[in-house]
């Protein structure tokens, strides 16, 4: 029985450990106006573009960072309509795939034989509304240079009022790491 603690304890050890890499210096980071707080490994930039989401044109706002060989990435914008949320995170997850080649079929269509289907599982953070589009999910695809890219992504949403706020985070790297991922997962938190 010790001897099989000592395994467990030992492999946990070694997950926590590969997200606590040196070149990970991990932070908090608040982000009031999108009332989030995130735990990113290097200091982000900010930007805000003009996006088209659920055909509605939305301010889409961008924290991002690069370290060691991965990128690491949390959006938000703001839906008038709460009864679009659904809809806008099923729209912004097959659009962040297919920009790396990676097709997800709509519920309604026959699954292919060809390639295996997307794994999505439930992610609502405390607070976050429980909508079945409200998924994360680890894929392997293509940048566009045609180098591979693991993308551990998430979407998810939350009420303000008259108004619902759509998330999307990700984590872009070379190869699978869900050590880091699930750190950065963890860390989101709305406020």
């Amino acid at each position: 029985m010790k001897t099989r603690w000592m395994v467990v304890a030992s492999a946990a050890l070694a997950v926590a450990l590969a997200a606590c890499s040196p070149a990970l210096n991990w932070r908090s980071v608040a982000v009031p106006e999108a009332a989030l707080q995130v735990m990113l490994p290097c200091k982000p930039d900010n930007a805000v573009r003009t996006v088209e989401l659920a055909g509605a044109p939305l301010a889409l706002s961008l924290l991002s960072c690069d370290a060691d060989g991965a990128t690491f990435a949390v959006s938000y914008a703001t839906l008038t309509d709460p009864a679009r949320a659904g809809v806008a995170l099923e729209h912004w997850r097959a659009a962040t795939l297919a920009r790396i080649g990676v097709a997800v079929p709509a519920a309604s269509a026959p699954a292919s034989s060809a390639a295996a289907p997307v794994q999505m599982q439930p992610f609502v953070p405390a607070g976050a509304l429980a909508l079945p589009q409200a998924v994360r999910t680890t894929v392997q695809g293509k940048r566009p240079d045609g180098t591979a890219v693991t993308a551990h992504a998430a979407w998810f949403a939350r009420a303000l009022g008259s108004e619902v706020r759509v998330y999307h985070a990700v984590v872009f790297a070379d190869k699978a790491r869900p050590a880091v991922a699930d750190t950065f997962f963890a860390g989101l938190e709305l406020r």
